[in-house]
């Protein structure tokens, strides 16, 4: 008996899972993974960032609710192999975790105890109608300091001393880039952040403009002591 943690429609942010009772002829098929993308188009054409802060948010929630910890983070790890094409890789973490296909694809699985976990397309490819961006100029990093845009102060909230601190950014600026600003004013030492909006992850890729972030309001950001990377996958 299993609780609904979302769908796997392609606006959604979570998945579901359930019990396969009853279902056993269905759960009991197992199709090997199918190499191929996922062709789909999105409802509203979203940038690459969009994309992958949508997949952030889905991997940061659907595990607290039903299904096993080890599933989510095997069918994880499976979706970035074949994210890198790797389908030997994402074939052999599905075999490991004993999880069922029924039809060659993580958009419906099943684990060894019959709990149903769907994945929504966007964890798994792009969209057809992705907005693309222009090449960053004379391979400059995406997460370097934006030079144009309108300058704005963020309110941030650190998790270490719950304290409001206003950070100057620019519209333009990713949200990698405003956690570097943030690491530099507040003596972060390179810890890990994690930036949360609305109670949405803000992913780096994310540029500050995208974030809707309304004036004067708060900016979550939790902090950690693992080494901050640029660019959270």
């Amino acid at each position: 008996m299993g609780g609904c943690v979302g769908t796997a429609r392609e606006g959604s942010t979570s998945s579901r899972t359930s019990s396969a009772e009853g279902s056993t002829s269905v759960r009991g098929k197992n199709v090997p993974l199918r190499h191929e993308r996922i062709r789909w188009k999105s409802d509203m054409p979203l940038t690459e960032g969009q994309v992958r802060s949508k997949r952030d948010e889905f991997w940061d929630t659907a595990p607290a609710f039903e299904g096993r910890r080890e599933i989510w983070d095997a069918l994880k790890a499976a979706a970035l192999a074949i994210e890198n094409k790797d389908y030997d890789l994402a074939q052999a973490i599905i075999d490991g975790a004993n999880i069922t296909l029924p039809n060659g694809a993580l958009t419906d699985c099943y684990d060894e105890l019959g709990t149903r976990y769907q994945l929504p397309v966007y964890c798994l490819s792009y969209p057809l109608n992705i907005l693309q961006r222009s090449p960053d100029k004379d391979g400059e990093n995406e997460a370097e300091a934006s030079v144009e845009g309108e300058e704005t102060i963020l309110k941030v909230r650190l998790s270490t001393t719950s304290k409001d601190v206003k950070l100057t950014v620019r519209s333009t600026d990713s949200i990698a880039t405003a956690k570097r600003k943030l690491d530099i004013q507040e003596n972060l030492n390179g810890s890990r952040q994690r930036w949360f909006y609305g109670g949405k992850l803000l992913g780096d890729r994310l540029l500050v403009c995208e974030c809707n972030i309304v004036h004067n309001y708060i900016v979550q950001a939790i902090i950690t002591e693992d080494f901050m990377t640029t660019i959270d996958s």
